[in-house]
């Protein structure tokens, strides 16, 4: 049995760092953005179950994310919605941080 990426007290301390050094961030886009970096979720469908949050509402955060050049959606499924991304230059260089 393998050990999960990370655990919720990481995941919560990551999404409060991001969201201190991004205060323009909603706590749900710091989160998208903590989980990315813990690699617990790099698409939207699977941040929506692990999270228990509606996927509508992360879809509609990965766009903010996207629009702010932290994200880059590399695929979407068209019947679905599931929009898997990956972090933009600017968006590596905000979880570098994480990593200090």
């Amino acid at each position: 049995m393998s050990e999960p990426p990370a655990d919720a007290e990481t995941f919560l301390a990551a999404t409060d760092t991001l969201a201190a050094l991004r205060p323009e961030l909603s706590l749900l886009e710091a989160g998208i953005l903590a989980g990315l970096h813990l690699g617990l979720a790099g698409d939207s469908r699977s941040f929506a179950r692990i999270f228990g949050v509606e996927h509508a509402l992360v879809l509609r955060a990965v766009e903010g994310l996207a629009g702010a050049a932290l994200l880059t959606v590399t695929a979407r499924d068209g019947r679905t919605q599931r929009t898997r991304y990956a972090a933009s230059a600017a968006g590596t260089a905000v979880l570098t941080a994480l990593a200090a």
